[in-house]
């Protein structure tokens, strides 16, 4: 979980998110408390900071080797002719 929360990016997406949701609710709330319409895209953007999140994930996991293997490297073949 931490490792999300270094990615800046991320932790951009997330404030900006924080901040217009809470414009919105302000908004909902000063014009038509009767209905409340603020939520909706709270939860549409919310899906897009849970993608956002795993796909940060994802990306640090995956350049982090499992434990219990070891990396080789690779030699690349010589083209053929040469010496």
């Amino acid at each position: 979980m931490d490792r999300i929360f270094q990615d800046r990016g991320f932790c951009i997406h997330l404030a900006i998110y924080a901040a217009v949701n809470l414009l919105l609710l302000v908004i909902n709330l000063a014009t038509n408390s009767n209905k409340l319409w603020f939520y909706w895209p709270l939860m549409g953007w919310g899906l897009g900071i849970i993608g956002h999140a795993y796909l940060v994930y994802r990306k640090r996991s995956a350049s982090v080797p499992m434990s219990g293997t070891t990396q080789r490297a690779v030699t690349p073949e010589p083209p053929p002719g040469t010496p």
